[in-house]
């Protein structure tokens, strides 16, 4: 094969082997424009899902912020509050203030009559009604002896009711609320005695049995505090810890124990380390429960 014939053959090989790189090229780009294309997708499907989440938690609990009251009339009798009129605190502060708020709705609904209709009568108000009153009096007793409307919480059930999540057609064994405790509640509402008011309760208060009562201020501050010591404690350990292990720690069978003990820590369940902290910091220590302190200190073990 003489020299032009070789330099054709080579140039048609080149050409095809051109040809071959830009399909090749062709096809790689094509496939990074759909790997590009999914990767937005399934980041748009995910922002779409989380979207859709959170929508429907605020369409679900924003009721949440508000809070049923029953508006009473309440009489100050002075011979249940303070019977010698001293005006004593402590006296005041011990004061029956339960009897007022059943003596009021028995005034409401004279017709009640039997001990189970009353038992019925007096759900409709929160059990914590009667530490309104009585912080009502601590901190004004010019209000004994006198009749005064005030505005209680009412039962978690009342507040379902009042908000529509209770369906008024089902069979009354099918809810917890009796036909004739609907009717009451509609009473009031036709005498102006039911409001719905935003809901601070759900911030001030901490935990409790009656979810009208119920707030999220003690686990806020516990968190907070918790996360203070965690902080305090963890921070200045980890980075010294750190700075040891990587700049002046000498390589040797210790510290490799020690790096593969903290990276294996890592993978360790956090239930784990809180029953650490149980069997540690409360058991043996003596720490007390649901403190901060131990929350924190078991949060550095972990960190």
């Amino acid at each position: 094969m003489n020299r032009p014939t070789r330099v054709a053959v080579l140039e048609k090989q080149s050409a095809r082997a051109i040809d071959t790189v830009r399909r090749s090229l062709k096809r790689r780009h094509a496939a990074e424009r759909r790997f590009r294309l999914y990767g937005r997708l399934a980041i748009a499907m995910a922002i779409i899902f989380l979207a859709a989440l959170f929508l429907d938690i605020v369409h679900k609990g924003y009721s949440a912020f508000e809070q049923t009251f029953v508006g009473l009339d309440v009489y100050f009798d002075p011979d249940i509050i303070d019977p010698h009129g001293t005006r004593n605190p402590e006296v005041l502060a011990a004061a029956d203030y339960t009897a007022l708020i059943k003596s009021s709705l028995r005034e409401l609904f004279p017709e009640v009559r039997s001990r189970g209709e009353k038992r019925r009568l007096y759900a409709i108000v929160s059990s914590g009604a009667s530490f309104r009153l009585g912080k009502m009096v601590l901190n004004n007793p010019a209000v004994i002896g006198n009749t005064v409307r005030v505005w209680v919480p009412a039962d978690d059930e009342i507040d379902m009711l009042v908000k529509g999540h209770v369906d008024r057609e089902s069979a009354e064994s099918e809810r917890r609320l009796s036909n004739q405790q609907i009717a009451w509640v509609d009473r009031l509402t036709r005498q102006g005695r039911i409001e719905k008011r935003f809901n601070t309760t759900f911030f001030t208060a901490g935990d409790s049995r009656d979810p009208e009562l119920a707030g999220i201020s003690g686990a806020v501050a516990g968190s907070f505090f918790m996360l203070l010591v965690t902080l305090v404690l963890s921070f200045p350990i980890g980075v010294a810890t750190a700075v040891y292990l990587e700049e002046f720690a000498p390589t040797n069978k210790w510290t490799d124990l020690i790096e593969v003990n903290i990276n294996n820590l890592a993978a360790v369940p956090s239930i784990v380390f809180g029953l650490l902290g149980l069997a540690v910091f409360i058991n043996f220590f003596g720490l007390p429960r649901s403190a901060p302190l131990v929350g924190g200190l078991v949060l550095t073990l972990m960190t």
